[in-house]
């Protein structure tokens, strides 16, 4: 399947990262990532020595554990991925140019060769990504830098652990790594939705398996309370995004002019929900940034391409009798429908129908 470093190198920088014709960009993206893969140190290693910090020491040994189980119990690929460990000194990894029209949630997409069209372009310094944004900006469009802990090179190249994620809590460690792996078992060009939402739904699904193996019972408390935030945070913000699509299509608005106004009410609303949420939290402020900067349709937009097919996953995972390389296959076999016809199969799905199918796996 690999064609050798240089070649995995071209496809992943030229695509992952949404790629442009010019010469400047693909450096960037090229001796970013190699700088990252040249920081990095095996886990094994690091563990054998007698002054790796402590904290540290308890990250890395999670990780172990984690990526273990995500081979043995959820077929996901047994590579060097997340078997070693770099210290970036940068809170991000890359940070995220992410854009959309003033009165739609339709992404600005990036296209290149061999991977497709991506909603997003990733710069590894924050600088060369606002400088993208200010420019998006100025042709009048919704804008979005948004720093990004981890990304998936597919398996291409051996992704480290980084220290923009290591101390998260353990189930967010899980979470993240089934995430990225994920990536590696099925990605389709040219659909970030179909991509992310099917990766959201197996690092669902394998964090609550992990969480239930023994000795891991003192982790779910603390990964239920995060979680439910998380959950009960994306239900405002589907919710926004479904008031939004109709504000947006609305033809009285159109007429007259309002639709901007009647987006600006919408979302201060949003912020009030928020507000709400957070006294019930208890102050906690985990998503104030989110909430702070630029919240626009580029950030609503970008939240709604990890959640919306993920029911529709999870509902296909329970047909394919709970088995995850039988998941995985019906999925790849999903993805190579053309988009109009597995779309429609995932709504189908979501509901409950699966008379459709006729790939995969046998069901229940």
């Amino acid at each position: 399947m690999r064609r050798g470093v240089l070649v995995a190198l071209g496809v992943l920088f030229v695509g992952l990262l949404g790629a442009c014709s010019t010469g400047a960009y693909f450096w960037q993206a090229t001796t970013g990532h190699l700088q990252v893969l040249n920081s990095a140190s095996r886990i094994d290693t690091l563990l054998a020595m007698p002054n790796t910090p402590a904290k540290l020491r308890t990250q890395l040994e999670y990780i172990q554990q984690i990526r273990d189980f995500s081979v043995a119990h959820l077929g996901l690929p047994d590579n060097r991925s997340y078997r070693s460990y770099a210290d970036l000194n940068r809170p991000y990894v890359v940070w995220n140019v992410v854009a959309a029209p003033p009165d739609s949630l339709t992404l600005n997409t990036w296209c290149f060769p061999f991977t497709g069209c991506i909603s997003y372009k990733g710069f590894y310094k924050e600088e060369d990504a606002v400088k993208l944004g200010n420019a998006l900006r100025n042709e009048g469009l919704d804008v979005a830098v948004l720093g990004v802990p981890a990304y998936s090179t597919l398996g291409f190249t051996p992704d480290p652990v980084l220290s923009t994620f290591v101390y998260f809590p353990a189930g967010e460690l899980a979470r993240l790594i089934f995430h990225e792996l994920a990536h590696q078992v099925v990605y389709i060009a040219n659909d970030t939705m179909f991509n992310e939402s099917f990766a959201t739904a197996v690092e669902e699904l394998g964090v609550n398996a992990w969480l239930n193996q023994a000795g891991n019972a003192p982790l779910r408390a603390p990964y239920e309370v995060f979680n439910g935030r998380r959950a009960a945070f994306r239900l405002i913000l589907a919710q926004a995004q479904d008031d939004l699509r109709v504000i947006y299509s609305d033809p009285v608005l159109v007429e007259d002019g309002s639709v901007l106004q009647a987006k600006a009410k919408r979302l201060e609303l949003l912020r009030a929900e928020y507000s709400e949420l957070k006294a019930a939290w208890g102050g906690w402020a985990g998503y104030d940034r989110f909430m702070a900067d630029d919240l626009n349709n580029a950030k609503l937009g970008v939240s709604g391409l990890y959640t919306q097919h993920v029911s529709a996953f999870k509902a296909l995972f329970v047909h394919c009798n709970s088995n995850f390389p039988d998941f995985y296959n019906a999925v790849d076999t999903l993805g190579s429908r053309p988009a109009v016809e597995r779309d429609a199969l995932l709504l189908a799905m979501r509901s409950g129908d699966f008379s459709q199918l006729d790939f995969g796996c046998s069901g229940v």
